[in-house]
């Protein structure tokens, strides 16, 4: 099968139409990439949902150990781990009722895709969330 993403167009309708981002791997420090990509984001009106077992809380949420702790509906579980761990999250993701696997910038894994569209799961991979937001607006 071979790596297919939805269209800018189709991305901007899932942002468009979601409102609680579960961010898998988010630092609570600010130097870093998830912080500063999640920070745009909850700055852009998105609920953000901390999903660290390392950390206690990022901008005053706490966080989560993983991702069936959250309780209620994720639209888009955004993730910030090596590509290697992407399998684990996806198997993770499918527990849990969201709609939308997004794993950033320099992030992708074909066993990871393969498992979630044959699921049919929307996935994207190799994208910044935060750059697709601005570029959709």
């Amino acid at each position: 099968m071979p790596i297919e993403y939805p269209s800018r167009e189709e991305l901007g309708q899932i942002l468009k139409k979601a409102k609680r981002i579960a961010v898998v791997g988010i630092s609570n420090n600010p130097e870093r990439t998830s912080y500063m990509v999640s920070e745009a984001m909850k700055n852009a009106g998105y609920e953000i949902i901390p999903v660290n077992p390392t950390v206690d809380e990022v901008f005053g949420i706490k966080a989560v150990a993983k991702l069936t702790d959250i309780e209620g509906h994720v639209d888009i579980v955004n993730v910030f781990r090596r590509s290697e761990f992407l399998p684990e999250v996806a198997k993770e993701f499918d527990q849990i009722d969201a709609d939308v696997f997004w794993a950033q910038l320099g992030l992708e894994n074909e066993e990871a895709f393969e498992f979630l569209k044959s699921k049919g799961y929307t996935v994207v991979m190799n994208r910044c969330i935060k750059v697709e937001h601005a570029l959709t607006k």
